[in-house]
């Protein structure tokens, strides 16, 4: 069993938050990001490895590659899964990926999404997806820093 200690939706992936107070706080030693587009993306992934501390590895997987991999994990990874919506959280768990909690962080607005928090938007697809994640039995924990006490996102939507 892989040793997944948090997944979280960012739509900016990895950051300063991310990269910093996130992965400190969980004592993660490997993020993983789970998106199709950067793991062909090299200028990306450098950008997001720039933000980590050396201590820290990253893998870019794509989707199916994270699902194809996760359970090879060695038990020292401490892995902390990056994901740019709940619609690809949604296919990690359907895939077999243990997600058992996530941290729900951040959702730009965009047309034809309603802002619920300052930084989380959703639209009627993204309600739909998390009310799925619910029924699997996934903690929706809402909140931007470790230190903000968490909110359970289906108390929103």
């Amino acid at each position: 069993m892989p040793n997944i200690l948090l997944t979280r939706i960012d739509n900016r992936l990895v950051h300063g938050q991310v990269g910093v107070t996130w992965t400190n706080h969980l004592g993660a030693n490997l993020v993983l990001v789970a998106n199709d587009d950067v793991a062909k993306d090299t200028v990306r992934q450098n950008l997001m490895d720039m933000v980590l501390p050396d201590t820290v590895q990253t893998r870019f997987f794509t989707l199916q590659k994270t699902i194809d991999v996760i359970h090879k994990a060695a038990d020292r990874q401490k892995i902390f899964i990056v994901c740019k919506s709940p619609q690809d959280v949604l296919a990690l768990v359907k895939g077999g990926v243990p997600i058992k909690e996530v941290n729900v962080g951040n959702m730009h607005y965009a047309e034809g999404k309603e802002q619920i928090t300052s930084t989380i938007s959703v639209d009627e697809n993204d309600k739909e997806t998390f009310r799925e994640l619910n029924k699997l039995g996934v903690k929706l924990d809402l909140r931007k820093v470790p230190d903000e006490k968490g909110k359970d996102i289906m108390n929103l939507i």
